[in-house]
């Protein structure tokens, strides 16, 4: 695993105790929020891209875009642009890189910033790969955007989600079990049925739902303290839960 990816896998963890809401009450730059900011930013860079690619920059363009955003969010002071209506992490970073964009940047001058002053390593070749497959080029850069972002944290849940199995030895099981978050209730999904599955874990058809049913209220609450580290109000999260649905439903 690239030593970023380790750290921010890291810093995911903090995520209840470091939180946007953290970082904007800091308004300046402490060890603790900066280091927060760094994994939010690395965990959530890709809808930026895809948005700047949307705009209709070039891959390379906006490759140096992208790392020419990121050193100024990450720079003393920007945070102080984090008012009421950036409030979410998600906002924050659609108003600002919008903004950025507005403004007459050299980009012979993104370039020369990015190559070295950010912190984060992107890995751009992923992210221009997923950017590719996006099945509808009419969409605007906000849409791409907002779907994107709901991409970017529900793999961030099934991540965190995989490596708590992981860690009590159980990652195959998850790999099986997962394809019922999103499957029928009832235990029908597109890849098997609780009675299939049971033959593969050798369990029971009984304990086969009873390990579902955890499953889904661990992700739920692990999706929920996903969004409450992004949000500055924990009041919000619900609404963010609304528009994870709504981006998802999409075209």
């Amino acid at each position: 695993m690239p030593a970023h990816d380790k750290a921010t896998g890291d810093l995911s963890r903090r995520f209840p105790t470091t939180s946007w809401s953290l970082i904007v009450t800091a308004g300046r730059h402490t060890s603790g929020s900066a280091d927060a900011l760094s994994a939010l930013c690395a965990a959530y860079w890709m809808p930026v891209y895809h948005f700047i690619r949307r705009k209709g920059y070039s891959r390379e363009e906006s490759e140096d875009l992208s790392q020419a955003f990121f050193a100024r969010v990450l720079e003393h002071g920007t945070l102080a642009e984090a008012r009421r209506e950036r409030g979410r992490f998600r906002s924050f970073l659609l108003v600002s890189v919008t903004h950025f964009l507005s403004n007459e940047w050299d980009r012979s001058q993104a370039r020369k910033r990015g190559g070295g002053a950010v912190a984060l390593s992107f890995d751009f070749e992923c992210g221009e790969e997923k950017y590719t497959r996006e099945p509808c080029h009419h969409v605007t850069p906000e849409v791409l955007f907002a779907r994107r972002w709901t991409a970017a944290l529900l793999d961030r849940v099934l991540g965190c989600q995989r490596e708590e199995y992981a860690r009590r030895g159980q990652a195959a099981q998850f790999d099986l079990l997962r394809v019922f978050l999103s499957g029928d209730p009832d235990g029908g999904t597109r890849q098997g049925t609780y009675q299939e599955l049971a033959g593969k874990l050798q369990m029971s058809d009984g304990a086969v739902r009873t390990a579902v049913h955890r499953l889904r209220r661990r992700y739920a609450e692990l999706l929920r303290e996903e969004i409450a580290a992004t949000v500055a109000d924990p009041r919000e999260v619900d609404d963010e839960i609304r528009f994870l649905l709504a981006a998802l439903e999409r075209v």
